[in-house]
Parts: structure tokens; sequence; C-alpha cells
């Protein structure tokens, strides 16, 4: 576990230095991404994408939003809730994410074969399932 976590701050440390100009914290950088990964998310949804508490999203959230990111918009089949919708800028910044990460993972991963990436998979799965 203490590998993994290592590994964390190196892969958050390198996405860090990629979009340095963005200032961008990684929970944003996370939030971002899956956005640009999925589209318009419940925040309910999204805190099971990104892992992260709702209570916890919703300041990260509220960053994005300030600089003109994303918008929260009424959910349409509920009324009590939000759909999390990036705005044109937000796409843009989610997209430069997005890339980055992609980047960063054909670069890790680039040398590896199927079977070591699909071994990988399964380990980050088991690890995300037992918590």
């Amino acid at each position: 576990m203490l590998a993994l976590q290592r590994t964390t701050h190196a892969v958050l440390h390198a996405l860090g230095g990629e979009l340095a100009d963005l200032h961008l914290t990684a929970a944003e950088t996370n939030a971002l991404a899956n956005l640009a990964d999925r589209g318009a998310l419940s925040v309910s949804q999204l805190s099971s994408e990104t892992g992260t508490k709702a209570s916890t999203l919703t300041n990260v959230l509220d960053r994005l939003e300030n600089r003109g990111y994303l918008v929260r918009e009424p959910d349409a089949a509920d009324r009590r809730s939000f759909r999390l919708v990036l705005t044109e800028s937000g796409a843009t910044v989610a997209a430069r994410a997005r890339e980055a990460i992609t980047d960063l993972e054909d670069r890790a991963l680039g040398s590896l074969s199927p079977t070591q990436i699909a071994g990988f998979h399964a380990v980050i799965t088991a690890l995300r399932e037992v918590s």
C-alpha cells in the first residue's frame, strides 16, 4: 500500500507540473477529467466517479464554478438535483487535463504487455472495491 501511495503522489506531482499554468488542485483536475469523459453528471455521480465524498466535492465544484469552468443546472428528471455541465472554457480546460492524464498513462504503461496492463487494472479494481 505504501508503494501505491508513493505512486499516487508521483502521478499527482507529474500532472501538476504538466498543468501548472492552469492552477488546478488534484481534486479539480480529477473532477474536470471525469466530466470531460462522461459529460453532464449529478453531484452523486461525479462523487462516485472521482472517489470523493459529496461533501468534499462541493468545495471543489464551488471553485470550478467561480472560475467559470462549470455550471449547476437543474436536473429535469429530479428537480431536487443538479447536473454539472462544463462551460466552453471548462470543456477546454477539462480536455487538456484529460489529455495530460492520457499522455502520462501512455508513457507509464507503454512498455507493458496487455496482460500486465490487465493485471494492473485488476489490482486497482480490487482496491477500489475494498473501500
